[in-house]
């Protein structure tokens, strides 16, 4: 029988994480399985308590958003630690690129008896970061201005929380000049946003890298190029079913390591969570993770 370590995130989905891990967290122990539940305190918390709990042989949960998957997730990359998830925030996009179910009992099930199986991670790497792990995706550009934006929001929830803080970012932006450098070459683009995309979902449930798969050793990279600000707004409701990607002004690249620059000040974000300025590095680890699904 399993034992678990589940890391919940208090604040995540408006406290909902915790309210979303009560009835897993009892049907794990009406199997006879041994739970523990700390909640987070912050990031770097939430990594401590990961990384001890794997030592311990346990089954580390991340119970909260994107965020807290990537955190503690990214935590036991490279560590042969087993990782499941609760998904439990606003946007669970790394729970829906693994198809993980979010009723109580199937998810229950699937931590008891599924087996785990390698998942990439991403390495950030940049002046604020030094070697942070993270699962989804790195993302500079308009859309980590949104998410930051949406981070700032207490009144809206889920979908319209972004929705609102990208109406917000997009009010300022302007298209920048990026140098991005994959696998060694170089390219130069001018846009809104490039994307190094480890799952296809970002930005609840928005498919912004349609053909990324979370186990093939490789990084999507994005780029959402210089178009009207109507056209954008056509790209943002496109991103709902990835079909933005067929337009002359989106670019999709693939490689192992993705460096992105600017000419400007632009922002990056990674998980919803992590966050800081370009320049950034962003590197695959191959199957670093074991995670349940």
């Amino acid at each position: 029988m399993r034992e678990f370590t589940a890391v919940v995130n208090p604040a995540a989905g408006g406290a909902s994480a915790a309210a979303a891990m009560l009835p897993v967290a009892h049907l794990l122990r009406a199997a006879g399985a041994v739970v523990e539940v700390e909640y987070s305190r912050g990031l770097e918390h939430a990594r401590t308590v990961a990384r001890a709990a794997g030592e311990q042989g346990r089954v580390v949960l991340g119970a909260g958003g994107d965020g807290m998957a990537g955190c503690v997730g990214g935590a036991l990359a490279g560590t042969g630690a087993v990782f499941g998830i609760v998904p439990a925030g606003r946007g669970n996009d790394f729970a829906r690129a693994l198809g993980l179910p979010t009723a109580a009992s199937e998810l229950a099930e699937l931590l008891l008896n599924g087996e785990p199986r390698p998942v990439d991670a991403i390495e950030v790497e940049s002046a604020v970061h030094d070697r942070v792990a993270v699962l989804g995706s790195v993302y500079a550009g308009v859309d980590a201005a949104a998410n930051q934006n949406a981070n700032r929001t207490r009144l809206l929830r889920g979908a319209a929380s972004y929705y609102v803080g990208a109406l917000r970012a997009m009010a300022t932006w302007r298209p920048v000049a990026y140098k991005i450098t994959v696998d060694g070459v170089e390219y130069e683009r001018r846009g809104y946003t490039v994307v190094a995309a480890n799952s296809g979902y970002y930005g609840f449930g928005r498919l912004i890298a349609p053909g990324a798969e979370v186990d093939d050793g490789l990084l999507d990279v994005v780029i959402v190029g210089d178009l009207p600000r109507p056209a954008f707004f056509a790209v943002m409701n496109e991103l709902k079913a990835g079909s933005h990607v067929r337009r002359p002004q989106v670019e999709v690249l693939r490689g192992r390591e993705v460096r992105i620059e600017a000419a400007a000040p632009v922002p990056y974000g990674a998980d919803g969570e992590v966050d800081g300025a370009l320049p950034v590095t962003a590197r695959v680890l191959p199957g670093a993770l074991n995670v349940i699904r």
